[in-house]
């Protein structure tokens, strides 16, 4: 959210074409707060995806302006009620000519008088299905692999159901949580209905504590969702954090193409120090030089104070859930570790430099200074594990496993629903 999306054209990849392809410590057995799950119920889970799980519907009113590239735009939807804008691969599929335009109704743009974003003119978005899991199930099967679907039948398969003791929280991808304090009116509304949705889980289920399950980009939600909300009610609603596919500090494969939200997931200088991010002839970028990065790749002055205002201070300030937490997270795959601009053009394709990780999040996050030598997945231990307030942090990895594989192939769903009912058998503290 911290770059208007009108404004994103600078970097190669088109938004929604990127979108479309992205994205131990403690005793094992006392993993969580609360009372231990009996054999006649299941603590209540409540999922959080990644953005591409994430759908959204959309109604265009008389004040739409199509972009003048594509003047057809909204000719058949203005004035006509509540569409799917993302993700509708069937409508993409059936006439591409519509790329464009749901790219132009898809971005944001920033009120200087409200010190926030919202959409633009002429577009009216909402969040499909919030509070269960259908909005996790996708027109185009191939697209389940990215979603929560399968990890949905996997719980169903061990006694979860659907509006009883599983339920989803979606949300609307395009906006960040932005740092503490400033106008961020779409992540507070979404942390009041989570608020709402957990204790409703709980009471459903004699105040069971709830687990927080999330995949990617829905990690950075919870993990701020659950940093804001009130130490007592963390410990009276929540009994554990399962985080899946998601490190802490950001991630070099942000770097190829940026829009709003992913600003936040920018690489963090408290994690990848002077390690060179982008490569170019004329210079390197680390993650402290990102602001240099952004204002060479064509955003404004205003822009980048945003992203130093609002985006930075969010991974700086990451802190412990103070909750039990399992972090789950595949290795082995190749993965982004920096991208090469050799002759500076940001418009172009860049050549990337692969290191470790699960095709989407990297293990590895070297800063070149020997005192700081930090990965983006284990960072997780020193931020989280060796926090002396942290009641139980747990890192889990998995060889050769996708950051979609997690969610959609049976060892990665095994995997994760273990770490589910671990947390559904541990006693209090």
């Amino acid at each position: 959210m911290e770059a208007p999306a009108q404004e994103q054209h600078r970097l190669s990849v088109p938004l929604v074409l990127l979108l479309a392809t992205l994205f131990f410590t403690g005793a094992p057995s006392a993993a969580a707060r609360g009372e231990a799950a009996t054999p006649s119920g299941l603590h209540p889970v409540v999922l959080l995806p990644g953005f591409t799980c994430c759908q959204l519907d959309a109604r265009l009113t008389d004040e739409y302006e199509p972009p003048p590239s594509s003047p057809g735009c909204g000719a058949r939807r203005q004035g006509r009620g509540w569409f799917r804008l993302w993700e509708n691969y069937t409508a993409l599929q059936a006439d591409p000519a519509l790329l464009p335009c749901y790219q132009d109704q898809l971005r944001l743009v920033y009120d200087p008088a409200a010190g926030d974003y919202r959409d633009a003119p002429g577009v009216e978005t909402r969040v499909v299905s919030f509070g269960n899991t259908r909005s996790f199930r996708f027109d185009d099967p191939a697209q389940n692999d990215a979603c929560m679907e399968r990890l949905v039948e996997a719980l169903e398969g061990v006694g979860y159901r659907e509006g009883a003791n599983l339920f989803g929280a979606s949300y609307d991808f395009r906006y960040a949580p932005a740092a503490s304090g400033l106008a961020s009116a779409a992540f507070s509304a979404l942390r009041s209905s989570l608020t709402r949705l957990v204790e409703r889980a709980s009471a459903r289920n004699g105040n069971r504590l709830a687990i927080l399950v999330t995949h990617s980009f829905g990690g950075l939600y919870a993990a701020e969702f659950l940093s804001r909300a009130p130490l007592p009610w963390r410990r009276r609603h929540v009994k554990h954090l399962v985080m899946l596919g998601l490190g802490v500090g950001g991630s070099p494969l942000i770097l190829q193409e940026l829009f709003g939200s992913t600003f936040s997931l920018l690489p963090s200088p408290k994690v990848y120090g002077a390690a060179p991010l982008v490569v170019t002839r004329a210079r390197n970028y680390s993650a402290g030089d990102i602001p240099e990065f952004l204002a060479a790749a064509g955003y404004s002055d205003d822009e980048v104070a945003r992203y130093r205002t609002r985006a930075l201070p969010v991974p700086l300030d990451f802190r412990a859930p103070l909750v039990p937490m399992t972090s789950v997270n595949g290795v082995g795959v190749p993965t982004v570790d920096k991208v090469v601009y050799w002759d500076g053009n940001f418009t172009e394709m860049p050549r990337v430099v692969n290191g470790d990780g699960d095709g989407i999040i990297n293990l590895e996050g070297k800063s070149g200074n020997p005192d700081c030598n930090l990965e983006a997945v284990l960072a997780l231990q020193r931020f989280v594990g060796d926090d002396p307030d942290q009641p139980y942090f747990k890192s889990v990895l998995i060889p050769n496993r996708t950051h979609n594989g997690l969610v959609s192939d049976e060892l990665g769903l095994r995997s994760v629903v273990n770490e589910i009912m671990e947390a559904n058998r541990a006693t209090s503290f």
